[in-house]
């Protein structure tokens, strides 16, 4: 295989049926081009000082995937990267179309040669380093920085009766914009940000909506500033140090209370009901015996982390989690999670990129085992 077959630098080190590259980063999300952007920085070259592997076929991450409706000016968390601002001339166009663009700007403007479309399959511990297979080849690496995300993902809780509901099930990653709910009676499901958003949508072209929560809403007036983001992504951190399966950042920070929400509380859009017991074949039913028709599911019920790919290097502990350090992985230092607990957004993820790649770089000075 050559190395234009493998999508890399012919400048690459030859090994075995592979290639070698100091670092490989998985993922060219913002936490992604982050830690590329802060590699760069600490003076590796792209091909034999690092590689950014991402599965999608062009630059935005998540972002491309975005439902069409998601304006850059109503989008929870866009923050710029590292060295280039985010300044869009028009924040009314769609997030999906917007951010891509500046993704892409900023791989040219750092020359980070983001090598896609690539497909991880497994990371494994070789007798020189890691080994990163995927459909494009191996990469043969010293150290890892995992910047997957969650959006491939996505959560559906299960419950009694799913199976005989004769109506749609969709995720929000599904979500075609509200014009598909135009005359249906549509239950969403979740507490978040998204859910929100969605069912403020829907709500004026549906028959009905109905909003379901595990937990009553918690609203806030106040900015979400500089002090108030760490203290959120400090409450996130103690679990992942902690070896737990991490929280969301979303799902401490609670919701924006905007005009535009008081006014959806106001007409009774934002009317909450508790979590059903069950779904039935028309619909969701509760204990006490109240139903609502429904022909429309939506689980805006968020995402888990995407790390399969790292199930080969047993790095979750008893907690179901696996520990961290900042970015570094407790049980294999040559692992570092971007985006992952609390750099799980924007919040934290230029911070977390730039701190992995200042560690790894550190360790790329150590002396290579033998």
């Amino acid at each position: 295989m050559t190395p234009a077959a493998l999508g890399t630098s012919p400048r690459l080190a030859r090994v075995g049926l592979g290639v070698r590259s100091d670092v490989v980063v998985i993922g060219a999300g913002q936490a992604g081009l982050s830690a590329a952007y802060g590699l760069r920085r600490a003076g590796l070259e792209p091909g034999p000082g690092f590689v950014v592997l991402d599965r999608e076929d062009g630059p935005g991450g998540a972002w491309r995937h975005r439902w069409p409706t998601l304006r850059v000016d109503r989008a929870h968390g866009i923050a710029s990267l590292p060295g280039l601002p985010f300044e869009p001339a028009d924040r009314t166009r769609p997030a999906a179309e917007i951010v891509p663009a500046y993704f892409d700007a900023y791989e040219r403007v750092f020359d980070l040669q983001v090598r896609r479309p690539v497909r991880v399959a497994a990371v494994r511990s070789a007798e020189r380093g890691l080994e990163v297979e995927t459909d494009a080849g191996t990469w043969h690496a010293r150290a890892l920085i995992n910047a997957t995300g969650t959006w491939t993902r996505p959560f559906r809780p299960r419950y009694p009766g799913a199976e005989s509901f004769r109506g749609r099930q969709l995720h929000t990653v599904d979500y075609p914009g509200p014009d598909e709910f135009a005359g249906l009676r549509v239950v969403v499901v979740g507490g978040g940000t998204s859910a929100v958003q969605l069912l403020m949508e829907i709500a004026p072209v549906a028959a009905a909506t109905t909003w379901v929560t595990r937990r009553p809403p918690v609203f806030h007036e106040e900015p979400f500033d500089e002090d108030r983001g760490r203290a959120v992504v400090a409450l996130v951190e103690e679990r992942v140090r902690a070896g737990l399966p991490p929280q969301s950042v979303v799902s401490v920070t609670g919701l924006a209370l905007t005009p535009e929400v008081r006014a959806a509380q106001e007409s009774g859009v934002l009317h909450r009901l508790p979590m059903f017991e069950r779904i039935t074949p028309d619909g969701v039913a509760w204990a006490d015996g109240t139903a609502v028709g429904a022909d429309v599911i939506l689980w805006a019920t968020g995402w888990r982390a995407a790390l399969g790919h790292l199930t080969p290097l047993r790095l979750r502990g008893r907690g179901g989690g696996i520990e961290v350090d900042g970015t570094r992985v407790v049980s294999d230092p040559r692992i570092h999670l971007v985006g992952y607990g609390p750099s799980a957004s924007t919040i934290g993820a230029n911070r977390a990129g730039q701190a992995a790649a200042r560690e790894v770089a550190a360790l790329l000075r150590e002396p290579a085992a033998a």
